[in-house]
């Protein structure tokens, strides 16, 4: 895969509709070569520290599991208003998770912008 270690985030677009999560970056040396970042089949994503300028250090990925162990108290605060879906428990919601192939992208940032997407997959495009 690419190296996006050092890229800077120029744009990212959610589109709820389709799934995906799209952001836009510029890498190389003098940092003005284009890559996009997509994510397809998004289920959920959280974003903090949104500033211009914003340096990207790493996207890694995490089993499923600990996104539910490391976001027990997002979850179980949204869980009446059915985020990131309806489930009964926790248990259940795992479950669904592994069951549809759904992984836990940690986006790491140098400068700016991090937080995490659960998705089935993303690539990375010059």
């Amino acid at each position: 895969m690419q190296n996006i270690h050092d890229n800077e985030i120029v744009s990212y677009t959610v589109d709820l509709q389709k799934s995906k999560i799209t952001f836009q970056t510029l890498g190389g040396k003098d940092n003005s070569v284009p890559v996009m970042i997509e994510f397809i089949d998004v289920l959920a994503h959280r974003f903090e520290t949104q500033l211009q300028g914003s340096i990207l250090l790493d996207i890694s990925q995490f089993e499923i599991s600990s996104f539910v162990k490391d976001n027990k108290e997002l979850l179980e605060k949204q869980k009446d208003f059915a985020w990131p879906m309806y489930y009964e428990k926790r248990a259940d919601f795992l479950e669904y998770l592994l069951h549809e192939n759904y992984n836990y992208y940690v986006i790491s940032a140098s400068y700016g912008l991090n937080g995490w997407v659960v998705a089935k997959e993303y690539n990375i495009y010059n």
